[in-house]
């Protein structure tokens, strides 16, 4: 499908079941795929993401086996795939692609990965650079700096009994915990100190409980030094469950909070380890009404009819990188000004976040100041600008976030298939609980 024209909807009311979480659920898979034992995975993600680590774990050797849409069987390598040589295509899935350049890094064997387009301009030195102190084998085939990569065996011949790395912490979190991940592998102690900013730390708290579940802790000092104690292996914990995706929340409860609702997602609450929860706590400043349980959260609004159901904030968005995306569209539908800061990591993503969707706003008649971290969005005085076709980067949470405009004025998406990478189904879900004015 080419385009999806999204009719006006007045209100945003309903229920919905979360698909798993994308970040879990690649974590959960490499992490099994690594363990000693086998591991039962109930609630996986069906999406391109965590397709893509499903075959190149199986091109790596792993027995997987699917009982059910969301359910499988991963039996574990004890720390070493079978396969010591393989081509790995990956799509355009980060959270596949650093952490298994970290972990085959160390596997001895001879590997090339690849992706699409857009990952090879996604940089990756500074992982490369990380993994290079202790011995890796790492040779660029394209532009120096990016993927594709090609892997030969480590030298870890002469290595100290305790591995020291230094990472840069400004870049991507994703490169932290692929080292994280990679380093219990060698059996030795590893001190991992980070540089700079460490960003999306939710993110490296993700990793580190995901590790807790396969039974390999690590002990963190002020975000700044990550020390992994010797002689630790991945465990099975027999049985595991993926909780639903945190950042998908957001683009429901936002349509809730705009939508007047009460709209609530299942699958997450305030006992999940995720940090983008922490959307459901922007919302709330903006002028929402949350509540929540252990496993769900409502996003409403008391808003009377004819005001604007939200106010503009002013948001430090380092803990929250992908929810914060819709902040900026729901800023169009809050009086004054938002701010969203710290976003730099937009710039690396999917596309080029922030260029993206200042442009994308822009068009629906908002004033949008665009600088190196940050958004200043100021919604257009006399209401949304009708009919415009929403560009998508072949970037899912751009089609995601703008579907929200349809509660505001009538709006088309262009390439929607692109939400197939994380929530293939979000569509069909989100039709579900707008409702049209009746005429």
């Amino acid at each position: 499908m080419k385009w999806l024209d999204l009719p006006f909807s007045k209100e945003a009311r309903g229920n919905v079941k979360l698909p798993g979480s994308k970040s879990i659920s690649n974590r959960i898979l490499l992490l099994a795929a690594l363990s000693e034992g086998t591991t039962h995975i109930q609630d996986l993600l069906a999406s391109d993401d965590t397709a893509r680590m499903l075959e190149a774990l199986t091109k790596l050797g792993i027995t997987i086996s699917q009982s059910s849409e969301h359910d499988y069987c991963v039996t574990g390598a004890s720390g070493k795939f079978p396969v010591a040589e393989a081509d790995l295509f990956l799509g355009n899935a980060g959270t596949a692609f650093r952490p298994l350049v970290a972990v085959l890094s160390l596997m001895q064997g001879h590997y090339r990965l690849s992706g699409v387009p857009r990952m090879h301009e996604r940089p990756i030195a500074n992982l490369v650079d990380a993994l290079r102190q202790i011995g890796a084998n790492i040779t660029y085939l394209g532009n120096p700096g990016y993927p594709p990569l090609e892997i030969g065996p480590a030298d870890m011949q002469n290595r100290d009994e305790s591995l020291t790395v230094n990472v840069k912490g400004n870049v991507s979190s994703q490169f932290l915990t692929g080292l994280l991940m990679a380093l219990p592998l060698t059996g030795k102690q590893s001190i991992i100190h980070v540089s700079g900013n460490l960003i999306s730390k939710p993110y490296i708290e993700l990793t580190l409980a995901q590790m807790r579940r396969f039974r390999v802790e690590v002990e963190q000092r002020d975000w700044q030094q990550f020390i992994i104690p010797p002689q630790q292996a991945y465990r099975s914990p027999g049985q595991i469950s993926v909780e639903g995706d945190a950042s998908s929340a957001s683009y429901f409860l936002a349509a809730g909070a705009i939508g007047h609702g009460p709209v609530r997602v299942h699958g997450v609450g305030r006992d999940s380890v995720q940090g983008d929860t922490r959307f459901a706590a922007a919302l709330e400043m903006m002028g929402a009404k949350i509540s929540m349980g252990d496993h769900w959260i409502e996003a409403s609004s008391t808003a009377a009819n004819g005001k604007k159901p939200l106010h503009a904030i002013e948001l430090d968005c380092n803990h929250i990188p992908d929810a914060a995306m819709t902040l900026a569209v729901t800023a169009l539908f809050a009086e004054g000004t938002t701010v969203l800061y710290n976003i730099a990591s937009w710039r690396l993503k999917e596309t080029d976040r922030l260029a993206a969707m200042a442009t994308e706003l822009r068009k629906l008649g908002a004033q949008v100041e665009e600088g190196a971290d940050y958004l200043r969005i100021t919604p257009p005085a006399h209401g949304l600008t009708p009919d415009i076709a929403i560009d998508t980067y072949d970037d899912h949470r751009m089609a995601m976030c703008f579907s929200l405009v349809s509660l505001g004025t009538p709006v088309r998406i262009n390439d929607p298939g692109c939400v197939a990478k994380t929530f293939p189904d979000y569509f069909e879900l989100f039709s579900q609980l707008v409702h049209s004015p009746k005429i």
